[in-house]
């Protein structure tokens, strides 16, 4: 099977070098830049704790025009204190004045380790180098020099039609570890040429993220770097997509299909992962019961070490739900492993069912769907197991 190629949308160019902010000597910075200042949208960390790029970034984004986006992997600049806020600020200039723009249309991004100053030396020498070499880097190495743990790059695209002219979607993601909503230790940017109306870049993308990024754990930690950023280049002179309009629900369906999968790649690279596990609820009170119940699953230790040792436990979900916070009646709850009942009337069905529902535990996807037999709210979550070299990995991080 043929892999995909990728290829940037129209209107954007890309650098990529290793600078020697990682010491492994891996690719660690990379710069996006449109032809021109294009719009935007942004969404960010929801942590109290908020790195530098974060606070420079999030309302040059908000403000609906950027250019560029300079990203860096190997250190996060958070909790740097003010040195950390100007070197931030520094890597903006160096950025507009290699590309002559304002450097309020520049968005910096960093990640990796925290409480550790960005070794400027790189970006001084670098970024100049970078916007020198704008149109060089193809879409894999981008996407390769803003991971840190992460196993494998990820990326994702959608190609739509309107008014007969062909739209390209593209998407980036980093994260493996530190991934919990709202928001997690993940960038992820998308970049596509449509034209879109004023507002509806930020309304489309609160939406995508909801339903993937804001669905997604490995390890109940939220990082401080978290951002999606979207640009839009307009490149495609499609006739401007306005809110309510055909156009607009097929291009929120492909950037709600380009995030979901990114987010996927992300709970299946979780450190040490080797299942990727959506739960499904339904039947609860209402969707916002479903998702409390959804999340206190997803993010059960106790429950995902289970997956890991393919343990049909079915007694750590229902407690699980039962602690979630929501309407839960043990006496009216089912659940199922893909096709395996387990359990019906808050009542295991036997050592039968167990032996069946353990060999699809030994599979790497599989859904759990929880019946709360209470109303018509659902919800989903993925989630991964959890085993030994989540432990491994994370406690040499730094080391």
């Amino acid at each position: 099977m043929t892999e995909p190629v990728f290829e940037l949308p129209r209107g954007f160019r890309a650098a990529s070098c290793s600078a020697g902010i990682k010491k492994s000597g891996k690719p660690d910075l990379t710069l996006i830049c449109a032809d021109r200042p294009v719009r935007c949208a942004g969404v960010f960390t929801t942590n109290k704790v908020v790195a530098a790029p974060v606070v420079v970034s999030a309302p040059r984004v908000r403000s609906g025009l950027c250019q560029a986006v300079l990203v860096n992997s190997g250190n996060a600049n958070a909790c740097t204190g003010e040195p950390g806020m100007q070197n931030a600020l520094r890597c903006g200039e160096l950025v507009a004045t290699a590309l002559g723009i304002d450097p309020q249309l520049v968005a910096i991004s960093s990640t990796g380790v925290i409480g550790k100053p960005l070794p400027m030396a790189c970006f001084e020498k670098h970024v100049p180098q970078l916007a020198a070499n704008l149109g060089s880097a193809g879409v894999d190495d981008v996407a390769a020099a803003i991971m840190t743990t992460d196993a494998f790059p990820k990326i994702c695209s959608r190609i739509i039609e309107v008014d007969g002219r062909k739209i390209s979607l593209l998407g980036l993601a980093k994260g493996a570890g530190m991934i919990h909503p709202d928001m997690a230790t993940m960038l992820a940017f998308v970049f596509t040429d449509a034209l879109v109306a004023e507002g509806l870049l930020e309304a489309s993308l609160k939406r995508a993220v909801e339903g993937s990024f804001n669905r997604i754990t490995v390890d109940r930690d939220t990082s401080t770097n978290d951002m999606v950023l979207l640009m839009a280049s307009g490149v495609a002179a499609n006739r401007e997509i306005a809110f309510g309009s055909p156009a607009a629900e097929s291009f929120d369906q492909a950037l709600g299909e380009v995030l979901l999968e990114l987010a996927k790649m992300i709970v299946r690279d979780g450190e040490g992962a080797t299942k990727l596990v959506r739960i499904q609820i339904v039947g609860a009170t209402n969707d916002a019961d479903a998702l409390l119940v959804a999340r206190s699953i997803a993010t059960s230790a106790l429950v995902k070490t289970a997956f890991f040792g393919a343990d049909a436990n079915w007694g750590r979900i229902i407690a699980a739900a039962g602690y979630a916070g929501a309407e839960v009646d043990p006496d009216r709850v089912g659940i199922v492993f893909d096709e395996v009942p387990m359990v019906a009337g808050g009542l295991g069905l036997g050592s039968e069912q167990e032996a069946l529902a353990s060999v699809i535990l030994q599979k790497p996807e599989f859904t759990v769907t929880v019946e709360l037999g209470l109303g018509q709210g659902s919800a989903f979550y993925y989630t991964s197991d959890l085993g030994y070299n989540y432990v491994r990995i994370n406690a040499d991080y730094r080391t």
